[in-house]
C-alpha cells in the first residue's frame, strides 16, 4: 500500500523539511534560528520576566518565557508575549531629530548624534551659567533601569532638581514604611495564617505570585479581601470581601484597630517593648466605632467585625498593601499608615508570618544583598540646595524622606517661575499623561524653554521636543538586574540597536563628556556604575556575562524574624512609631503625626447634584500598563474601545446600555468612552480604564488634587457627573 492510502505522511526533502522547520520556528543550524536570553522591562522593575529571544538574521521572530529563569519560571504575561510587536513598533524614533513645527505638531528634522550632543550641551550649560544649575530639571519616567546613572548626573550638572513617575508610584509606601518603622515590610506569605489583601488581585497584576496565593489558599490559609471592585481574586481567593467605598481604606484600618484595642486581641508585650504613641493612637482610634466605620466605608458593620476577628485572632497574619490602590488617593499616605499600624497593635511586625522588613537592593527589588545604590548618587548631591528641590515647599515631609523633585509640582513652577525660573528639562520616557491636568502639564511643556526626550516611541509629549533622541528596548541593550532569592544579572543584547538609537546610559555618558561635567566615574559609563554599587560584594560583572541566567550572590541572605526589632528600630525613637517623629518634625504642622483619616473628597465643594458619582481611574487591565501598550495590535484587540465601568443599577436608572457612548464631566475635564455596565463596581462609582490617547483618564483628574503628606494625585477619587451621548 502507498503512504498516501495507509495515511502516512509522504517523506520531505531536505528543503522541504528546513522550510517546514523554518515556519514552526525551530532553533539550530538547519534554521539559522538561535534562541538569545534578556529579559522583559515593559513594566515595573519588581518583575522584569526572563525571555528567550529567537533570533534570524539579526531579527527578532518570536519571544516566549525562559522556563529556567529563576524568578519568572516561564511565565510571561499578555504585555510580556507582545514585545516583538512592542521592539517593532511603527513609530519607534530611528533618529535624533530636531523640532522644526510647533511644539506638541509632531514636526522633525534628522540630525546627527554629535550634532544632538552638541545642541544639548551648549543650551543646559548656558541655562547653568545665567540662571543657575537649578534652572535645569532631569526626569525618568520608563524604563527605569539607568535612573541611578541620571541621578548622578543631574547631581554632577549641580541640579538637585532631579525626578521620576515615582513622585506618583510606589515611593508614598516607602515613606509611609520608614515613618512608621523605619523600613519597607513584605508579607511572610510562606509561614502565615491569614493574609489581609488590600487591592489584591494578582490575577490582573503581580501575576507571578499568582500560583503561591492559589497554593496557600490550597492548604487553608485564609483571605480577607478589601476592594471596591469584585475581581478574581475576589472570586477564587476571598474568604471574606469587604467592598470598600474608594478611599476609605483608613478608616476601616482605625476602625479595625479599635476593635483590636476594644476587644482585647493587642499583643500587649510588643506594643509595650517595641512601640512609640501606643495611648495616643488608642485615643484617636477611639473614635471610630462599628457604626461609623459602616457609615464611612459602605460596609456592614458585622463584615468587619468578622474581618477584624479572623485577622487578629487567626495569626500569623500579614497583609499585602498594594502600591497604588491605596495611596493614589489625598488621604493615601496616611490610610497607608493606618495599615501598617494593625501590624504593631497585632504583634505581626517582624514576626515568622506577618510582615518582614527587608532591604531593597537595586530599584526596589529586595534580593537579599546590598547594594551601594544609594551611596552612588548620593555622593554627589548639592546638600545645600535640597530645600530648593522643586515642590519642596509645597511637600515638606516628601523632601525630607526622598531624594527627588515631586514632580507634580512641577507643571505650577514651569508656568508660574516661583520661587524660580525652570528653563530647560531633559525627560527620558517622560509622559504628560501620568499627570493630572494632563493638558496643564502640555502647557508647560509648550512654556519651558529647552526640552529633550530621549524614548523608544514619538508619543504624544515627545512631540512637544525641542531635540528626540532615539532610545533602544531591553532586546538591543546590557543591563543589571536583582531578583529576589539573592540572584543577579547582566544581560546582553540579543539584537543590535535598532535604527540609530542608542541606551539611555550610553547617551547620557557621552553627554557628560561633551558638556565637561567634572565626575571621571560618571563618564567611564553604565558598567563602572552597577561595579560601584556591587562593591562588598563577590559577584562581578564579568560572572554574570558569563551566565544567561542570574546567579547567586553568596553575601544574600535571609531574612531572620525578630533580628530588625531586636537591633532599634532605624525611626528616631528606635521603635515602631505609631505617632510618627518623622512627620512630628517636618517644618509644616499641619501634617498630623498619627495615622488620621480624612474623606477622600473633602478638599472641594463639589455639589452632589452637580457631579454624583465618584470617578476611579487606574483599574487594571490584564493587556496594558497606563498608555504605553495601546498601540500595539495584538494587545488593543483584546479591549479596542476606551470605556467605563459602571454600576448596572446606576446604568438601567440613567437608561444607559452596554456600548453607549458616555461623557464623563468632571471639574477639570471631560471624555467620552464606551458605557460597560457591571455588577463588579460599587453603586455611585465609575471606573475608567486608563492609557488610551482618545480618551485620556488624567484629564479629569485635578491637577492640585494631591496628598499634603507625598504629593501623590488622587487619581482614585474624583468628583463625577455622567451622561448618554446621543446619536443619530
Amino acid at each position: 500500500m502507498s503512504d498516501k492510502q495507509i495515511g502516512r505522511p509522504p517523506e520531505l526533502g531536505a528543503g522541504e523539511r528546513t522550510s517546514e522547520l523554518r515556519r514552526a520556528k525551530i532553533p539550530g543550524p538547519a534554521t539559522g534560528i538561535a534562541i538569545k536570553r534578556t529579559i522583559c522591562d515593559i513594566c515595573a522593575p519588581g518583575f522584569h520576566c526572563g525571555v528567550d529571544a529567537y533570533v534570524k538574521d539579526g531579527a527578532i521572530i518570536k519571544v516566549a518565557g525562559t522556563k529556567a529563569h529563576p524568578f519568572s519560571k516561564g511565565k510571561l504575561c499578555a504585555k510580556g508575549a507582545a514585545n516583538r510587536q512592542y521592539i517593532y513598533r511603527r513609530d519607534r524614533l530611528r533618529t535624533p531629530a530636531r523640532r522644526v513645527g510647533q511644539r506638541g505638531e509632531g514636526k522633525f528634522e534628522p540630525i546627527s548624534w554629535d550634532e544632538a550632543y552638541r545642541l544639548i550641551a551648549d543650551r543646559l550649560n548656558d541655562y547653568k551659567r545665567s540662571w543657575g544649575p537649578n534652572s535645569v530639571a532631569f526626569f525618568s519616567g520608563y524604563a527605569k533601569w539607568y535612573r541611578q546613572y541620571l541621578h548622578r548626573f543631574a547631581y554632577s550638572f549641580g541640579s538637585i532638581n532631579y525626578g521620576s513617575e515615582c513622585s506618583s508610584c510606589y515611593k508614598s509606601t516607602v515613606m509611609a514604611w520608614e515613618a512608621t518603622a523605619g523600613s519597607i515590610a513584605k508579607p511572610d506569605f510562606g509561614r502565615t495564617n491569614t493574609v489581609l489583601g488590600f487591592a489584591l488581585n494578582a490575577f490582573y497584576s503581580n501575576h507571578l505570585v499568582l500560583p503561591n496565593l492559589l497554593a496557600m489558599k490550597e492548604r487553608g490559609v485564609k483571605f480577607i479581601i478589601i476592594d471596591p471592585r469584585k475581581t478574581p481574586a475576589t472570586e477564587k481567593l476571598a474568604d471574606i470581601h469587604l467592598q470598600i467605598r474608594s478611599g476609605t481604606d483608613g478608616a476601616l484600618a482605625l476602625g479595625m484597630g479599635n476593635l483590636i484595642i476594644k476587644k482585647g486581641w493587642t499583643d500587649k508585650e510588643f506594643i509595650a517593648r517595641h512601640t512609640h504613641g501606643f495611648e495616643r493612637y488608642a485615643e484617636y482610634a477611639s473614635g471610630f466605632d462599628l457604626a461609623k466605620v459602616a457609615r464611612l466605608t459602605g460596609l456592614r458593620a458585622a463584615d468587619i467585625e468578622a474581618a477584624t476577628e479572623l485577622y487578629a485572632r487567626n495569626g500569623p497574619a500579614c497583609a499585602q498593601e498594594s502600591a497604588s490602590p491605596i495611596v493614589h488617593h489625598i488621604n493615601g499616605f496616611q490610610n497607608y499608615r493606618a495599615i501598617i499600624c494593625l501590624h504593631g497593635l497585632t504583634g505581626n511586625f517582624d514576626r515568622a508570618g506577618g510582615q518582614l522588613p527587608m532591604e531593597a537592593t537595586f530599584y526596589d527589588q529586595i534580593a537579599g544583598y546590598h547594594m551601594r545604590e544609594h551611596e552612588y548618587y548620593l555622593e554627589r548631591q548639592p546638600r545645600e540646595l535640597k530645600a530648593k528641590a522643586i515642590g519642596a515647599g509645597r511637600f515638606p515631609l516628601w523632601n525630607k524622606m526622598v531624594d527627588e523633585f515631586q514632580a507634580m509640582d512641577l507643571s505650577r513652577q514651569i508656568l508660574t517661575g516661583k520661587p524660580y525660573p525652570i528653563k530647560a528639562l531633559m525627560g527620558f520616557g517622560l509622559n504628560a499623561k501620568m499627570f493630572p491636568d494632563t493638558p496643564k502639564m502640555y502647557e508647560a511643556l509648550r512654556a519651558v524653554e529647552f526640552f529633550v526626550d530621549m524614548d523608544l516611541f514619538m508619543s504624544d509629549t515627545a512631540k512637544y521636543a525641542d531635540i528626540l533622541l532615539p532610545a533602544v528596548s531591553s532586546f538591543e541593550r546590557g543591563e543589571f538586574k536583582a531578583y529576589p532569592g539573592g540572584f543577579a544579572a547582566y544581560t546582553q543584547p540579543v539584537v543590535k540597536p535598532l535604527y540609530d538609537a542608542r541606551s539611555d546610559a550610553e547617551a547620557l555618558r557621552d553627554l557628560a563628556e561633551v558638556m565637561g561635567i567634572d565626575d571621571p566615574l560618571l563618564k567611564e559609563g553604565y558598567e563602572a556604575e552597577i561595579a560601584y554599587m556591587l562593591k562588598g560584594n563577590s559577584v562581578t560583572i564579568e560572572d554574570m556575562k558569563a551566565s544567561e541566567l542570574p546567579i547567586l550572590v553568596p553575601e544574600a541572605a535571609p531574612v531572620v524574624p525578630g533580628a530588625f526589632t531586636a537591633a532599634g528600630m532605624p525611626t528616631p525613637t528606635g521603635k515602631f512609631e505609631f505617632y510618627s517623629e518623622t512627620v512630628a518634625g517636618c517644618a509644616d504642622q499641619a501634617l498630623d503625626p498619627l495615622p488620621t483619616y480624612r474623606e477622600p473628597l473633602s478638599d472641594g465643594d463639589f455639589p452632589a447634584e452637580d457631579y454624583p458619582f465618584v470617578l476611579v481611574t487606574g483599574a487594571r487591565l490584564p493587556n496594558a500598563l497606563h498608555s504605553r501598550l495601546h498601540y500595539m495590535p495584538w494587545l488593543r484587540s483584546l479591549r479596542k474601545a476606551a470605556a467605563a465601568e459602571i454600576n448596572a443599577g446606576d446604568a438601567a436608572a440613567l437608561g444607559i446600555r452596554e456600548g453607549d457612548k458616555i461623557r464623563l464631566d468632571s471639574p477639570t475635564g471631560s471624555v467620552t468612552v464606551i458605557a460597560d455596565p457591571s455588577g463588579r463596581i460599587r453603586p455611585g462609582e465609575i471606573h475608567l480604564y486608563h492609557g488610551y490617547r482618545e480618551a485620556n483618564a488624567n484629564d479629569l483628574v485635578a491637577g492640585d488634587h494631591l496628598d499634603p503628606y507625598s504629593g501623590f494625585p488622587g487619581y482614585k477619587s474624583n468628583p463625577c457627573r455622567i451622561s448618554k451621548e446621543m446619536t443619530g
